[in-house]
């Protein structure tokens, strides 16, 4: 009964040392987020090149132009499933997150309370810009899909093509902002969490 009641004592878990499992698993919950973004670049790399190509080409060459625009159509379909699994993942990652609410509040100690605030204010944030994000994403694949199908009408006329590209060229601008305001609160809740581990005295181990 001793050994049992020792044993008991060992394993019981404070709230920064279950805020620290939630967080760990917040992490695990983003790999998915993190494998979208090489083959999201690749694509819109793809894309580019495509719509370079019908750039150049003259409006007799149906044919080819129809091709490339099918081709490139696909491209954007890819892009918007990728998008998809991007906001999937970070919606897991923010249920995840926030789990740590209630511990937070568990949380005696002023200064490392306000820390663990600090942290969650961070990062729900954080979860705002990707919603942003994510919304003006599908928006400008909605605007790259009607381009394409654009380019495949014969009676096209120039006035349309280049009201629809400044569309495009609009919303990416805000895309654009978006993912550097999302980096920047990504860094901003790294440095949140480790200063929190270190009021905390959590001995863990950083990877540059």
């Amino acid at each position: 009964m001793g050994i049992f009641l020792l044993s008991g004592c060992f394993n019981k878990s404070t709230p920064v040392d279950k805020i620290y499992d939630v967080l760990e698993k917040v992490v695990s919950t983003e790999d998915v987020f993190k494998d979208q973004q090489e083959p999201l670049i690749e694509l819109e790399k793809q894309e580019k090149e495509i719509y370079d190509k019908i750039i150049s080409l003259g409006m007799k060459e149906v044919n080819e132009i129809n091709r490339l625009s099918d081709q490139a159509i696909a491209i954007v379909d890819k892009r918007k499933d990728h998008m998809n699994k991007e906001q999937e993942s970070i919606a897991d990652s923010q249920k995840e997150f926030n789990k740590t609410l209630p511990l937070i509040n568990e949380i005696e100690e002023t200064a490392l309370k306000a820390k663990a605030q600090k942290l969650y204010d961070t990062m729900t944030e954080r979860y705002k810009i990707h919603d942003e994000l994510y919304k003006h994403y599908l928006e400008g694949v909605k605007l790259d899909r009607e381009l394409y199908l654009m380019f495949k009408k014969e009676d096209l006329q120039l006035e349309q093509l280049d009201a629809q590209i400044t569309k495009i060229n609009e919303i990416y601008a805000e895309i654009i902002e978006e993912n550097k305001e999302f980096n920047d609160k990504t860094k901003e809740y790294n440095d949140a969490k480790l200063s929190f581990y270190k009021e905390s005295g959590l001995k863990i181990k950083t990877k540059e």
